[in-house]
């Protein structure tokens, strides 16, 4: 954790990462989380003694994906990490900003946010802890689009060997693993926009010819959320009634899948006419 610490402090980049959760410690910040702790032992004080709490306000979604607004306790303190004993003359004593929000009152449908995070950022307001939690908050979706283009696009698994042609080959997964976390995210929220923004016209014809729609309702609504989950079908998405919006990896296989149908029914139609 050290090494890490300290080549990123030298190198000047800047790091929110997650010190501690309810089930314990939580790898990258195991190390510096047990030495955060004796650092409050040792002053005498708390997080929690600092100041009052910031109460804000903060969306959140549920395990159906509906938002919701959680209220958040915010608090944060400035403190300085000492490197181990052994390790002083090699790393330098880190100036960090531990930010602890808390959810205290337990909300329907989810888990009740709980975050303690640590900071090389300057933290010198409230507004400075909540732009931090704002910034780590897209942890996820950052995580997300590299899980796509790592497991959906197989980046690793390139055998180019020059820098130049493998700098272009990611130029082109991104746009496309962009596109596939991007196709899930507005599933969730603009399922009302127009289909014709997400897909061509044959793309649709297509899609309604796969994968019938059983109910005279969803005949009727032509909407983008009626055929990004006849996309998901595709993928092994079931759509059932209780089942969570469909997720990256449906979105990634039911893609792939028309893709195939699309190369082949253009090749059809050259062969045998429309």
């Amino acid at each position: 954790m050290w090494e890490w610490a300290g080549r990123a402090h030298r190198l000047g980049i800047e790091n929110i990462t997650t010190a501690l959760s309810k089930t314990g410690l939580r790898a990258p910040g195991h190390a510096l989380a047990m030495k955060v702790s004796r650092v409050f032992r040792v002053s005498g004080k708390t997080l929690q003694s600092v100041a009052q709490p910031k109460i804000s306000p903060h969306p959140s979604r549920d395990k159906q994906g509906e938002v919701s607004e959680a209220v958040l306790e915010i608090r944060y303190r400035r403190i300085r990490v000492l490197p181990p004993i052994g390790k002083q003359k090699q790393y330098p004593a880190l100036d960090l900003t531990v930010i602890y929000a808390q959810e205290p009152k337990v909300p329907q449908g989810r888990d009740p946010i709980d975050w303690k995070l640590i900071t090389d950022l300057p933290v010198l307001s409230s507004a400075d802890a909540i732009e931090k939690l704002g910034w780590y908050a897209v942890r996820w979706k950052i995580e997300m689009f590299h899980k796509i283009l790592k497991s959906g696009c197989h980046a690793e698994e390139s055998k180019l060997r020059t820098a130049e042609r493998l700098v272009n080959l990611l130029a082109v997964l991104c746009i496309l693993s962009w596109r596939i976390f991007w196709m899930t995210m507005i599933h969730r929220s603009a399922p009302e926009t127009p289909a014709e923004v997400v897909f061509v016209q044959l793309e649709l014809r297509l899609l309604d010819a796969l994968v019938k729609e059983t109910s005279h309702l969803g005949q009727q609504q032509k909407t983008l959320s009626t055929y990004l989950t006849k996309l998901a079908r595709l993928g092994g998405y079931l759509a059932r009634a209780s089942d969570s919006p469909p997720g990256n990896l449906v979105i990634w296989r039911g893609l792939s899948r028309l893709t195939d149908i699309e190369l082949g029914a253009m090749i059809g139609a050259r062969l045998v006419g429309n």
